[in-house]
């Protein structure tokens, strides 16, 4: 058995010439004037041979409406957000460091200030130039001290 299903070599089948008939030339059917937005609802085409072949109009495809895009991107936008809420922490922590040592500095005044004022008093209580003021006289006289005993 052949590959074309037939009992016969390929060499004795017969073989067949397929010839294009020509077809005459075109004639192009008037154009009829259409006003932009009125195109009419059913078409109909004259063809060569005097036929006419009517069907509806096929309205062209609409492009899918381009949306438009921001002119700064968002991820642009997060950025510069994400800037300015830095400096506004980090003019926080500068203040917040300004406060710490302004508060050190009056904190240190005080101690000053109380290391001052104790240590004027307890220099006014030794070195008070005030005479007696009620205490126990003890008057030192020459005394001698020999071999560890005190002869007074």
């Amino acid at each position: 058995m052949y590959p074309d299903h037939t009992h016969r070599p390929p060499a004795q089948r017969a073989v067949e010439v397929h010839r294009p008939t020509p077809l005459p030339p075109a004639a192009v059917a008037p154009a009829l004037p259409v006003q932009p937005g009125a195109v009419p609802s059913v078409a109909s085409v004259v063809l060569p041979d005097g036929r006419v072949v009517t069907g509806y109009a096929i309205n062209p495809a609409q492009p899918a409406p381009v949306t438009a895009k921001p002119a700064v991107s968002r991820t642009a936008v997060n950025v510069a957000l994400g800037g300015v809420g830095f400096l506004a922490v980090c003019g926080g922590l500068l203040l917040l460091t300004s406060f710490i040592a302004a508060l050190t500095a009056f904190i240190t005044q005080l101690i000053t200030l109380a290391a001052v004022i104790f240590g004027g008093w307890i220099a006014v209580q030794v070195f008070g130039a005030s005479g007696h003021q009620g205490g126990t006289t003890v008057n030192i006289r020459k005394a001698v001290i020999k071999r560890n005993k005190f002869y007074g």
